[in-house]
Protein backbone atom coordinates (compact mmCIF):
# COMPACT_ATOMS: atom_id res chain seq x y z
CA UNK A 1 0.00 0.00 0.00
CA UNK A 2 1.10 3.09 -1.12
CA UNK A 3 1.34 6.60 1.44
CA UNK A 4 -1.60 8.00 -0.86
CA UNK A 5 -3.81 5.20 0.68
CA UNK A 6 -6.68 5.70 2.55
CA UNK A 7 -8.54 2.80 4.77
CA UNK A 8 -12.07 3.26 5.74
CA UNK A 9 -14.14 1.73 8.94
CA UNK A 10 -17.61 2.19 9.74
CA UNK A 11 -20.28 0.45 11.85
CA UNK A 12 -22.53 1.32 14.22
CA UNK A 13 -21.92 2.50 17.70
CA UNK A 14 -19.98 0.15 20.05
CA UNK A 15 -19.06 -2.27 17.07
CA UNK A 16 -14.98 -1.54 18.15
CA UNK A 17 -14.67 1.17 15.10
CA UNK A 18 -12.25 3.13 16.90
CA UNK A 19 -10.05 0.25 19.02
CA UNK A 20 -9.69 -1.53 15.87
CA UNK A 21 -8.75 1.70 13.55
CA UNK A 22 -5.77 2.68 15.70
CA UNK A 23 -4.34 -0.71 16.05
CA UNK A 24 -4.72 -0.94 12.10
CA UNK A 25 -3.42 2.70 11.74
CA UNK A 26 -0.44 2.42 14.74
CA UNK A 27 0.50 -1.07 12.68
CA UNK A 28 0.65 0.70 9.06
CA UNK A 29 2.37 3.52 10.39
CA UNK A 30 -0.86 5.57 9.56
CA UNK A 31 -2.54 8.26 11.01
CA UNK A 32 -5.83 7.58 12.86
CA UNK A 33 -9.20 9.83 12.54
CA UNK A 34 -11.80 8.62 14.78
CA UNK A 35 -15.04 10.76 13.28
CA UNK A 36 -16.99 9.80 16.13
CA UNK A 37 -15.15 12.32 18.71
CA UNK A 38 -15.61 14.91 15.85
CA UNK A 39 -19.60 14.87 16.44
CA UNK A 40 -18.85 14.89 19.84
CA UNK A 41 -16.96 17.73 20.41
CA UNK A 42 -19.36 19.57 18.18
CA UNK A 43 -22.69 18.16 20.49
CA UNK A 44 -20.62 19.70 23.54
CA UNK A 45 -20.14 22.85 22.07
CA UNK A 46 -23.61 22.86 21.03
CA UNK A 47 -24.81 21.86 24.55
CA UNK A 48 -21.85 24.20 26.36
CA UNK A 49 -23.83 27.41 24.54
CA UNK A 50 -27.27 26.06 24.96
CA UNK A 51 -28.17 25.49 20.96
CA UNK A 52 -31.44 24.10 20.49
CA UNK A 53 -30.71 20.33 19.53
CA UNK A 54 -33.30 21.00 17.06
CA UNK A 55 -32.11 24.34 15.22
CA UNK A 56 -30.28 23.20 12.10
CA UNK A 57 -28.94 26.54 11.12
CA UNK A 58 -27.64 27.18 14.48
CA UNK A 59 -26.17 23.57 14.36
CA UNK A 60 -24.65 24.17 10.80
CA UNK A 61 -23.74 27.87 11.90
CA UNK A 62 -21.35 26.40 14.93
CA UNK A 63 -19.98 23.48 13.38
CA UNK A 64 -19.08 25.80 9.98
CA UNK A 65 -17.34 28.29 12.77
CA UNK A 66 -16.07 26.36 14.58
CA UNK A 67 -12.19 25.58 15.29
CA UNK A 68 -11.50 22.08 15.48
CA UNK A 69 -8.18 20.06 15.59
CA UNK A 70 -8.20 16.50 15.81
CA UNK A 71 -4.39 14.47 16.60
CA UNK A 72 -3.36 10.94 17.84
CA UNK A 73 -3.81 10.32 21.45
CA UNK A 74 -0.78 9.14 23.64
CA UNK A 75 0.29 5.27 22.99
CA UNK A 76 -2.30 2.94 25.32
CA UNK A 77 -4.43 5.99 25.70
CA UNK A 78 -8.27 5.67 26.61
CA UNK A 79 -8.92 7.72 23.99
CA UNK A 80 -7.31 7.27 20.25
CA UNK A 81 -7.01 10.81 19.36
CA UNK A 82 -7.04 14.07 21.14
CA UNK A 83 -9.69 16.80 20.34
CA UNK A 84 -9.30 20.43 20.36
CA UNK A 85 -12.48 22.91 19.66
CA UNK A 86 -11.94 26.66 19.75
CA UNK A 87 -8.69 26.07 21.46
CA UNK A 88 -9.87 24.01 24.07
CA UNK A 89 -9.37 20.07 24.80
CA UNK A 90 -12.41 18.68 24.94
CA UNK A 91 -11.37 14.64 24.73
CA UNK A 92 -11.97 13.83 28.26
CA UNK A 93 -15.67 15.56 28.34
CA UNK A 94 -17.41 14.20 24.90
CA UNK A 95 -18.01 10.58 26.56
CA UNK A 96 -20.51 12.05 28.91
CA UNK A 97 -24.20 10.86 29.30
CA UNK A 98 -25.10 14.28 27.98
CA UNK A 99 -22.84 14.16 24.76
CA UNK A 100 -24.27 10.45 24.28
CA UNK A 101 -27.68 11.34 24.06
CA UNK A 102 -27.33 14.47 22.11
CA UNK A 103 -24.78 13.35 19.45
CA UNK A 104 -27.33 11.69 17.00
CA UNK A 105 -29.56 14.44 16.86
CA UNK A 106 -26.83 17.26 16.22
CA UNK A 107 -25.31 14.63 13.51
CA UNK A 108 -27.88 13.75 11.53
CA UNK A 109 -28.19 17.82 10.81
CA UNK A 110 -27.28 18.18 7.17
CA UNK A 111 -25.17 21.18 7.63
CA UNK A 112 -23.22 19.63 10.54
CA UNK A 113 -21.99 16.44 8.16
CA UNK A 114 -21.28 18.62 5.42
CA UNK A 115 -19.04 21.19 7.25
CA UNK A 116 -17.54 17.85 9.05
CA UNK A 117 -16.98 15.82 6.10
CA UNK A 118 -15.13 18.73 4.11
CA UNK A 119 -12.99 18.93 7.36
CA UNK A 120 -12.21 15.27 7.21
CA UNK A 121 -11.78 14.85 3.62
CA UNK A 122 -9.00 17.57 4.42
CA UNK A 123 -7.63 15.50 6.76
CA UNK A 124 -7.49 12.65 4.94
CA UNK A 125 -6.22 14.27 1.89
CA UNK A 126 -2.31 13.68 2.92
CA UNK A 127 -2.82 10.19 2.27
CA UNK A 128 -1.75 7.09 5.11
CA UNK A 129 -4.93 7.26 6.55
CA UNK A 130 -7.47 4.88 8.69
CA UNK A 131 -10.26 6.41 9.11
CA UNK A 132 -13.73 5.51 11.18
CA UNK A 133 -17.10 6.61 11.43
CA UNK A 134 -20.27 6.20 10.15
CA UNK A 135 -20.54 7.21 5.99
CA UNK A 136 -16.53 6.92 5.39
CA UNK A 137 -17.08 4.70 2.74
CA UNK A 138 -20.05 5.70 1.42
CA UNK A 139 -19.91 9.30 1.81
CA UNK A 140 -16.43 10.99 3.21
CA UNK A 141 -13.67 8.57 1.28
CA UNK A 142 -15.97 6.33 -1.80
CA UNK A 143 -12.75 6.42 -3.19
CA UNK A 144 -10.52 4.60 -0.57
CA UNK A 145 -8.84 1.93 -1.80
CA UNK A 146 -9.88 -0.78 1.50
CA UNK A 147 -13.59 -0.28 3.07
CA UNK A 148 -14.64 -2.27 6.53
CA UNK A 149 -17.29 -2.60 7.81
CA UNK A 150 -17.60 -3.76 11.12
CA UNK A 151 -20.80 -5.06 12.77
CA UNK A 152 -22.06 -7.02 15.74
CA UNK A 153 -24.93 -8.49 17.58
CA UNK A 154 -26.78 -5.69 19.39
CA UNK A 155 -26.20 -8.02 22.82
CA UNK A 156 -22.67 -8.11 22.48
CA UNK A 157 -22.36 -4.33 21.44
CA UNK A 158 -24.27 -3.32 24.34
CA UNK A 159 -21.88 -5.24 26.71
CA UNK A 160 -18.58 -3.67 25.21
CA UNK A 161 -20.08 -0.77 25.53
CA UNK A 162 -21.50 -1.20 29.43
CA UNK A 163 -17.80 -2.18 30.22
CA UNK A 164 -16.39 0.74 28.71
CA UNK A 165 -18.75 2.83 31.16
CA UNK A 166 -17.67 0.61 33.91
CA UNK A 167 -13.74 0.90 33.20
CA UNK A 168 -14.21 5.03 32.63
CA UNK A 169 -15.88 4.90 36.17
CA UNK A 170 -19.11 5.95 34.89
CA UNK A 171 -22.46 4.31 36.24
CA UNK A 172 -25.14 2.33 33.94
CA UNK A 173 -27.50 -0.28 33.59
CA UNK A 174 -27.54 -2.75 30.99
CA UNK A 175 -30.77 -1.87 30.07
CA UNK A 176 -29.71 1.89 30.23
CA UNK A 177 -26.83 1.01 28.06
CA UNK A 178 -29.17 -1.05 25.43
CA UNK A 179 -32.17 1.56 24.94
CA UNK A 180 -28.82 4.54 24.37
CA UNK A 181 -27.90 2.07 22.14
CA UNK A 182 -31.26 2.02 20.22
CA UNK A 183 -31.88 5.01 19.57
CA UNK A 184 -28.68 6.01 18.18
CA UNK A 185 -29.10 2.90 15.59
CA UNK A 186 -32.33 4.34 15.08
CA UNK A 187 -31.48 8.10 14.49
CA UNK A 188 -28.15 6.80 12.49
CA UNK A 189 -29.92 4.44 10.48
CA UNK A 190 -33.10 6.64 9.16
CA UNK A 191 -31.70 10.13 8.93
CA UNK A 192 -31.90 10.94 5.19
CA UNK A 193 -28.29 12.05 5.00
CA UNK A 194 -25.51 9.91 4.96
CA UNK A 195 -27.37 7.42 6.64
CA UNK A 196 -25.72 4.25 8.14
CA UNK A 197 -25.49 1.25 5.53
CA UNK A 198 -21.95 -1.00 4.42
CA UNK A 199 -20.58 0.69 0.98
CA UNK A 200 -21.48 -1.88 -1.68
CA UNK A 201 -17.97 -2.80 -1.61
CA UNK A 202 -17.05 -3.29 1.63
CA UNK A 203 -16.08 -6.39 3.07
CA UNK A 204 -18.47 -7.12 6.09
CA UNK A 205 -17.17 -8.33 9.49
CA UNK A 206 -19.08 -9.47 12.02
CA UNK A 207 -16.91 -9.64 15.21
CA UNK A 208 -19.07 -11.02 18.27
CA UNK A 209 -16.79 -14.05 18.46
CA UNK A 210 -13.20 -12.47 17.62
CA UNK A 211 -10.86 -10.92 19.72
CA UNK A 212 -9.30 -7.20 18.88
CA UNK A 213 -5.99 -8.97 17.79
CA UNK A 214 -8.78 -11.06 15.04
CA UNK A 215 -9.80 -8.44 13.44
CA UNK A 216 -6.96 -5.95 13.33
CA UNK A 217 -5.19 -8.99 11.97
CA UNK A 218 -7.65 -9.49 9.52
CA UNK A 219 -7.78 -6.25 8.18
CA UNK A 220 -3.60 -5.71 8.26
CA UNK A 221 -4.18 -9.04 5.64
CA UNK A 222 -6.88 -7.39 3.38
CA UNK A 223 -4.49 -4.13 3.36
CA UNK A 224 -2.02 -5.96 2.07
CA UNK A 225 -3.60 -7.79 -0.59
CA UNK A 226 -4.67 -3.76 -1.87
Amino acid sequence: MNGHTAIAIDGPVASGKSAVGSRVAQALGYRFIDTGVMYRAITWLALERDIDLHDEAALTKLATDAQLTIEPGPPDAPEASRVQIDGIDVTDRLRSPAVGEAVSLVSRASGVRQAMVALQRKLAAGGGTVMAGRDIGTVVLPGAQLKVYLDASVEERVRRRHEELLVAGKAATLEEVRQELALRDTIDSGRDVSPLRPAEDAIIIHTDHLSLDDVVEQILVLAQCR
